[in-house]
């Protein structure tokens, strides 16, 4: 498109909406014309995200602008759909939502949402007006396991998954505080977890014939951020076979890393990428899945949506350094 895309930002002062305006202020062709937030409107951006000082004067906005090609919605669950139920945004203006309130197929008045995992649904994005981005736990599961889905070859899986506290959110609750976290692990929504059934959908869609039994324990992990999950399933393919399936299957994406060697969180803090390490013993395969919650998992994917969305290579402005050391 010519032109900059012009962004507006709803609910900017949160986890998911600080790494969003980091990226975008430093993308290429994208240009934040407001960010939205009730409870600071008036304050510059960087009273709130500390990092940005020095980067920006732009102030939160208690109103938005439809002046805009593109809306993120970075609000809470369930809050995303009565913000669009209570404003009228132009029809022109493309919507891509963080939470999980339209990833299972709702509708907001004549707005259908595509979802927005770019390695399952990159053609059906690019020509979307408006994107449900997937869940964190729910991406880093699915990158995976979705060549296994594809390759017909998913019955039952044992999945358990470990998240850092900026997962539960800026809000502060008994387990994200620094002195329950620190030296601790916790599982939480034992086989119940809500992203459950955006997997299972994502499945169904890739494979219509699969019947898969997925076991899922995600814990909570005393680090601010990153997911690593690790699935475990009988598989009668070699290791190598299935490393030619995976390669073959992650050709196209360049977001997702198959590695050789062991995998490990530091590689994807502050990335958008994902990486995958496959283990084999006997005829049992364990599938390494890492990404980081908030980049991969949350903000970095919506961006990846964006600059598919508008015609953009999927990497701009997200090729960005791992906190390695």
């Amino acid at each position: 498109m010519a032109g900059k895309i012009k962004v507006g930002i709803v609910g900017g002062a949160g986890y998911t909406g600080g790494e969003l305006i980091r990226i975008l202020l430093n993308h290429p062709s994208a240009e934040i014309i407001f960010v939205h937030s009730k409870s600071n409107a008036g304050k510059y951006l960087y009273e709130v995200h500390k990092d940005l000082h020095g980067d920006t004067e732009i102030k939160f906005a208690s109103l938005f602008s439809q002046k805009i090609d593109v809306m993120f919605l970075c609000v809470g669950h369930g809050e995303a759909e009565k913000f669009l139920s209570s404003n009228k945004i132009d029809d022109k203006i493309k919507i891509i939502d963080l939470s999980q309130d339209f990833r299972l197929g709702e509708t907001s008045g004549k707005r259908k949402f595509i979802y927005g995992l770019p390695e399952l649904n990159k053609a059906a994005i690019k020509k979307a007006n408006n994107i449900a981005n997937p869940g964190c736990f729910a991406t880093s599961i699915q990158l995976g396991l979705l060549p296994l889905v594809k390759a017909g070859l998913l019955k039952e899986i044992h999945t358990t998954g470990i998240t850092g506290s900026t997962g539960a959110g800026q809000s502060m609750s008994e387990t994200s505080h620094f002195s329950w976290r620190a030296n601790n692990v916790q599982a939480y929504k034992t086989l119940s977890h809500q992203h459950l059934a955006e997997i299972g959908q994502s499945f169904l869609r890739l494979d219509p014939t699969s019947n898969f039994d997925l076991n899922f324990v995600p814990w909570r992990g005393d680090f601010t951020r990153g997911i690593f999950i690790s699935s475990q399933l009988r598989c009668a393919l070699s290791l190598k076979e299935v490393a030619i399936l995976y390669k073959k299957f992650y050709v196209t994406h360049p977001f997702v890393v198959v590695s050789e060697d062991p995998v490990f969180l530091k590689q994807v803090v502050n990335t958008n990428k994902c990486f995958i390490q496959l283990e084999k013993v006997g005829n049992k395969l364990v599938v390494h899945s890492i990404i980081d919650n908030l980049l991969k998992g949350a903000s970095g994917q919506a961006v990846q949506n964006m600059n598919l969305m508008f015609g953009l290579e999927e990497t701009t402005g997200l090729k960005l350094k791992a906190n390695y050391f």
